[in-house]
């Protein structure tokens, strides 16, 4: 691996925002959305359960809708790719299954050996599920998810903004979600810029470093 330089990286950083205005005439081309799209992929997950659907809406009508379920925020409509971060409510032992026949087949070893991964892993759902924490910990795991694909986009010269101001249950009434495992938690707009938003150029306002990094050397 070729590292990227820390100078690459803090400039990407710094030019990113959350972009209020698309431009709808411009599309992310092929090879750099491809790149997203396995970013999303290889996001790294709390047990590698990935309990999570990345779904991509390029498609108009779909995309009207889910403006209006934004409170008329116009990301939706103008971006080039509109992501919603879906998760798997109330995990279940047929996933943890799903996980450990991947891990066989991807590590080429007998799904028996992994039977006490298995079982830390149902140890560790279970807890969650009696604790009330199961669909919370599950939906953390969804912002890991939009964090990576935000810096991956950002070193690639790609806008995002990360939507929260959604209404989940009309996202996932409008995307089929509705009555299955899986419900809407974030939505990601992705694409450039418009030369019209004014944010584009605004300075970055952040705290200090010394009031945000306790160091304890």
């Amino acid at each position: 691996m070729n590292p990227s330089s820390p100078a690459h990286l803090l400039e990407a950083l710094r030019w990113r925002y959350a972009t209020k205005q698309f431009d709808p005439a411009r599309s992310i081309p092929e090879p750099i959305w491809a790149a997203l799209e396995a970013s999303l992929v290889l996001t790294p997950s709390s047990l590698g359960l990935q309990p999570w659907r990345f779904i991509v809406v390029t498609q108009p009508e779909l995309r009207e809708s889910l403006q209006a379920a934004s409170y008329g925020q116009s990301q939706p409509r103008d971006c080039s790719h509109f992501v919603v971060f879906a998760v798997r409510r109330e995990l279940d032992a047929a996933h943890i299954d799903r996980h450990v026949a991947r891990t066989a087949e991807v590590r080429g070893v007998a799904t028996e050996s992994l039977a006490k991964f298995r079982g830390m892993m149902e140890g560790s759902v279970e807890r969650a599920r009696r604790e009330g924490t199961l669909d919370t910990w599950q939906d953390h795991q969804a912002y890991i998810a939009l964090g990576q694909f935000m810096l991956a986009a950002a070193l690639l010269g790609v806008d995002t903004c990360p939507m929260e101001g959604i209404e989940p249950r009309k996202y996932d009434e409008i995307l089929g979600l509705a009555g299955t495992s899986y419900g809407t938690v974030v939505a990601c707009a992705a694409g450039y810029r418009s030369a019209g938003d004014k944010y584009a150029a605004a300075p970055k306002v952040r705290f200090p470093r010394a009031e945000v990094v306790d160091l304890r050397a």
